[in-house]
């Protein structure tokens, strides 16, 4: 990946970074040979290091999930608009395979997109239309050597597993590309009808509502797409919520009405479902002062010294009318409120405070975006 952008860069703004998870002997090394290929061709280099938290969970979620967050933050903090990532044609069959195996639905089994943006930065992928046999023979043609990971031999992954798999019976790695893309183009066929049917989708103070009708008369699937773009928008998490708890949300909200789902509350009233943040979900937010962001979900600007955001609550709810605000008692707990040590100053969402900005992060073209997100 390296020398092929090297070589498309040609005057653009090019920095090169290695994440070393620190998982098995001989990774520091490796970064450093790194280092030293990209020096020689007069790029900047970086070792972003990881040390895994805990011992317990999924280590190979944990480390693609600290990869991306380590690299975002490189990116952000030398003004890099995007990052560039050497998957390849065998990542995509194999994930097919993988996620096979699991029961994916439709978006689980599409091909990768050559680009999406998740985790704060927008990722490309522009060896996807390459296998790993090609970029080896480009790699002995320009005179580069490169080094195999051993991890790719270890049969404790299934993703190693599944590799072998395929190579055993023969399975062509560009047929199962090919099916992958194909499924890509469906998935994106079902997105463009899902931004139809949320077409009036509505944006109030960070909550979104829209059509109780459209929803419900729309095949599950759809519902399914549209609420999951819906609690991304409102809380800015960088994953959906999981297929069956959402599946589960959703029997729920047509049976009995308001349910909580991934840190939302989902509330249908007057023909309309109304998706806001859940209280008790932005009370764990950290606080934030002035420049900074909050809950994931809005900018603040003319904080006083002293002061802070975090949730307004509940308790000072009655003495500042949040009736005549238009928004629901838990939506308005869950606002963000200006705060000196334990002393509410303000609560913006329901009145006005000269000098202060407090606006959301998110706006309708997010959403489109959201809908449309693979």
């Amino acid at each position: 990946m390296m020398h092929v952008a090297a070589d498309w860069a040609k005057g653009r703004r090019l920095m090169v970074a290695t994440v070393d998870h620190g998982l098995r002997d001989g990774s520091a090394a490796e970064a450093q040979s790194v280092a030293r290929a990209a020096r020689a061709l007069n790029l900047p280099h970086v070792v972003l290091l990881w040390r895994r938290e805990t011992e317990t969970g999924n280590l190979m979620a944990q480390a693609r999930d600290a990869r991306l967050r380590l690299l975002s933050g490189w990116a952000h903090r030398n003004a890099l608009p995007a990052v560039a990532l050497g998957h390849t044609a065998d990542d995509v069959a194999e994930t097919l395979v993988m996620r096979l195996a699991r029961g994916s639905g439709i978006d689980g089994l599409a091909a990768m997109a050559p680009w999406r943006d998740a985790f704060d930065m927008r990722w490309l992928r522009p060896l996807l239309g390459a296998g790993r046999d090609e970029l080896r023979d480009w790699l002995r043609l320009h005179g580069h050597g490169w080094i195999d990971d051993p991890s790719n031999d270890n049969t404790d992954f299934d993703r190693v597993r599944v590799r072998q798999a395929i190579g055993a019976l023969g399975l062509d790695i560009a047929g199962l590309a090919r099916s992958a893309e194909h499924i890509a183009s469906a998935r994106d066929a079902l997105s463009d009808f899902a931004l139809m049917i949320a077409r009036d989708a509505q944006f109030d103070r960070g909550s979104l509502s829209l059509p109780l009708s459209d929803l419900r008369e729309a095949p599950p699937e759809i519902r399914r797409r549209i609420l999951v773009a819906g609690c991304r928008w409102v809380t800015g998490a960088d994953y959906p919520p999981r297929r069956a708890t959402l599946i589960h949300a959703l029997e729920a909200m047509m049976a009995q009405g308001r349910v909580t789902l991934d840190g939302v509350m989902l509330s249908p009233a007057a023909g309309r479902l109304r998706l806001t943040r859940e209280a008790a979900s932005a009370g764990r937010a950290d606080a934030a002062t002035n420049d900074q962001t909050w809950d994931r979900r809005w900018r603040i600007t003319g904080l006083q010294a002293g002061q802070h955001v975090a949730m307004l609550g509940t308790d000072p709810l009655p003495k500042l009318g949040w009736r005549d605000s238009g928004l629901q008692r838990d939506e308005a707990a869950a606002s963000p409120a200006i705060w000196e040590n334990d002393r509410l100053i303000a609560a913006p969402l329901l009145r006005k405070v000269p000098g202060i900005t407090v606006s959301p992060l998110r706006g309708a073209a997010d959403f489109r975006s959201l809908v449309k997100a693979h």
